[in-house]
């Protein structure tokens, strides 16, 4: 009897196990695994892209959305390079507009979704009146350091040395550069004290997380290049019907009310 009561047990125990199995089995046909789709975001996206991707989970639940930010240069090497990126949304059109033209990127998918502006930006206990000083707070004698993004593969380190040209100071203060990886790495010399101030994107300046902690006067347009950025789907993503509907949400309203916010002029629809 002691035995037969013993191996009642395991059957019971089985049938458990085997039950439990099941249900799990019927979970995951009920509810199938996210798709997972990966965005290569120019780095003054930083903070504008996050209240337009939380809005694109809320239609999109079954899309796993991650964002990497950094220098577009960068990620147009490394798109080449086959990186397992899904959607390049660089801080130029240039970078797309390559990789497209190189098979790496869907041409059809490339839109303009903002044209970025540069400010000259300084912490609020800064002793430079920016507002007075404009361009000209970059020649100060208390300026020993000035941080632009790196114009070798940063857009907008081209379009700070652009202006810094145009407007007249830049052989006077070229000395004094110090280069950021990216235009995210260009505030945070300026946050930091690493350098005194900084040509960064207004849309960092605009940013919650900063706006409390500094003052900028924004440099005129038609003193550097505009600043056209450009997304696009690319050619080995792993998801292109997400990439293409996250695209799609991009230039929606409810997006680009959302970039207008972080100081994105806006392309006519």
């Amino acid at each position: 009897m002691g035995v037969y009561h013993g191996a009642l047990r395991i059957t019971h125990q089985w049938y458990a196990v085997a039950l439990a199995a099941v249900l799990v089995s019927a979970g995951c046909a009920t509810h199938p695994a996210a798709r997972k789709l990966s965005v290569a975001a120019a780095a003054d996206l930083q903070f504008a892209l996050d209240p337009v991707a939380s809005g694109f989970r809320q239609m999109h639940p079954e899309i796993a959305l991650s964002a990497s930010y950094g220098s577009s240069g960068n990620f147009y090497s490394e798109i080449r390079n086959q990186a397992p990126f899904d959607v390049f949304l660089s801080a130029d059109s240039e970078y797309p507009r390559k990789l497209a033209q190189e098979g790496f990127a869907d041409a059809r998918s490339m839109f303009v979704y903002g044209a970025g502006r540069i400010v000259v930006w300084v912490r609020e206990e800064s002793p430079l009146d920016v507002a007075r000083l404009q361009i000209h707070a970059l020649e100060a004698d208390s300026v020993k350091h000035i941080a632009i993004a790196n114009p070798q593969h940063a857009p907008y380190g081209r379009a700070a040395e652009a202006a810094m040209r145009s407007l007249g100071v830049y052989d006077r203060v070229a000395s004094k550069l110090v280069l950021g990886e990216n235009i995210a790495q260009t505030l945070q010399f300026v946050q930091s004290g690493a350098a005194d101030v900084g040509i960064v994107a207004l849309a960092l300046a605009l940013a919650p997380a900063t706006r409390a902690q500094g003052r900028y006067w924004e440099i005129p347009l038609d003193a550097y290049p505009r600043i056209d950025q450009a997304g696009v789907v690319l050619s080995h993503s792993a998801n292109p019907a997400a990439a293409r509907e996250f695209c799609a949400y991009l230039q929606s309203d409810a997006a680009r009310a959302r970039l207008k916010e972080f100081g994105f002029y806006l392309p006519e629809k």
